[in-house]
């Protein structure tokens, strides 16, 4: 990617963050709100992208 570029799909980003290891590739369900989990880093990746 190009510096200063964003990209403007938000599952890239979550793709990227699970390559890195920041977020889990599946969805536990076992915590209430697990901070590795890829269904908020989706939701807050959208929201990021939105604004």
């Amino acid at each position: 990617m190009r510096v200063g570029k964003k990209p403007k799909d938000p599952r890239k980003v979550v793709r990227k963050l699970m390559k890195a290891g920041k977020v889990k590739k599946k969805c536990c369900r076992s915590k209430p709100r697990c901070k590795k989990c890829p269904v908020l880093a989706l939701k807050k990746a959208k929201l990021d992208l939105a604004a």
